[in-house]
């Protein structure tokens, strides 16, 4: 097990202006499970690779374990990496994929059989060691390069994207097992995602990239209740947050006939770096109320009911300030309202994100 540490590492791709990775700073505990998520060129598999050893890091640091590795092959690194595609040779058993990097190293062949047999039995591949890649469904090849990794010991686990070639069901059973699996291992482990629902539901702690830059690091409970800025508020949670640049007045935040009342601090920190009298506010779906016409909701008007079951999404419109702004509701089933009508919804109190509208940062 060990720790890693970028220190201001930057990757800039030759004829770019704007590095792909910018001055990250990140420190990554021993046996954590990390996850690196953002939006398509973010800069998160580059990031990975960067500590992989595929990609130069052209200015800053990386280190394992307080070692320098900066300008090492990836072979000096002792870490493996579990790629998006499995990259299983076609033409090897099962087996023989998983023994192959012990068999480059030369390690005994009683060694071998011990090491890949006990992760068969980890991954329940113990079935499979005798067949081919093309006799196995997608979720077992997953397995299979989990199983390639895991025997050889490393100090570092690296993942990118592992289960963005498995449909739905299996993508949810899968990070159940990826996540059980690395809890009993205990070693240090670092993942790349796009998808913000698997990474709220995996890692120790998550960490937020845009274009480049480090937006916020922490665990999934503290980037849900408190996000950074406006990116990370918009980004974690499905549905998306409501966030909408509305008027600060008086009485607070104006949402045409509704107000959210709002504390002098925040009214300050609001007017600071030369925002003006605007103020982005924004409230989850599932932290509003719907109202009465008289208790001083916004007025909605529903365009799509979507019945989970359990409860339900409203998906709407508002008039704002003469244009229409959309807003997603989450409710009780039984108060389904019907597509077209109007409802009057409030966000409960406490429960709305307030951020400087100029810098995005969180008030």
């Amino acid at each position: 097990m060990a720790t890693v540490t970028y220190a201001k590492a930057s990757r800039i791709y030759p004829g770019t202006e704007r590095p792909a990775v910018n001055q990250l700073d990140l420190e990554i505990g021993d046996g954590e499970f990390l996850v690196l998520v953002g939006p398509s060129g973010c800069g998160k598999s580059t990031s990975l690779r960067m500590l992989a050893g595929l990609e130069d890091v052209d200015q800053g640091s990386i280190s394992i374990d307080d070692r320098d590795v900066t300008h090492l092959p990836p072979k000096a690194r002792d870490i493996a990496m579990v790629f998006q595609n499995y990259a299983l040779y076609p033409h090897m058993s099962v087996y023989e994929n998983m023994a192959f990097a012990l068999k480059l190293r030369k390690t005994p062949k009683a060694e071998i059989d011990r090491r890949v047999k006990e992760a068969a039995t980890l991954l329940q591949l113990e079935e499979y060691l005798g067949r081919k890649p093309k006799a196995l469904s997608g979720g077992q090849r997953q397995r299979v390069a989990m199983g390639r990794a895991i025997v050889r010991e490393p100090q570092v686990f690296l993942m990118d994207e592992p289960l963005s070639n498995l449909d739905a069901k299996l993508r949810v059973q899968t990070r159940t097992q990826i996540a059980s699996l690395q809890s009993k291992l205990g070693v240090t482990t670092v993942y790349v995602t796009h998808d913000q629902v698997e990474a709220m539901t995996m890692g120790h702690r998550v960490a937020v990239l845009l274009d480049g830059e480090l937006q916020q690091v922490d665990t999934p409970r503290a980037l849900y209740d408190t996000p950074a800025n406006v990116f990370v508020a918009g980004f974690m949670g499905s549905p998306a947050m409501n966030i909408k640049t509305v008027p600060l007045t008086d009485k607070g935040a104006e949402f045409a006939e509704m107000h959210i009342p709002l504390t002098r601090e925040q009214v300050e920190a609001a007017r600071a770096e030369g925002a003006g009298d605007k103020i982005v506010v924004g409230f989850r779906p599932e932290d509003c109320e719907l109202v009465s016409p008289t208790e001083g909701g916004l007025p909605v008007t529903v365009e799509l009911v979507e019945d989970l079951g359990s409860d339900a999404n409203i998906y709407g419109h508002a008039a704002l300030e003469g244009t229409n702004e959309r807003f997603v509701v989450r409710t009780d089933r039984r108060t389904m309202p019907n597509m077209g009508g109007t409802v009057f919804v409030r966000p409960q109190p406490g429960r709305s994100h307030i951020f400087n509208s100029k810098t995005g940062l969180r008030i």
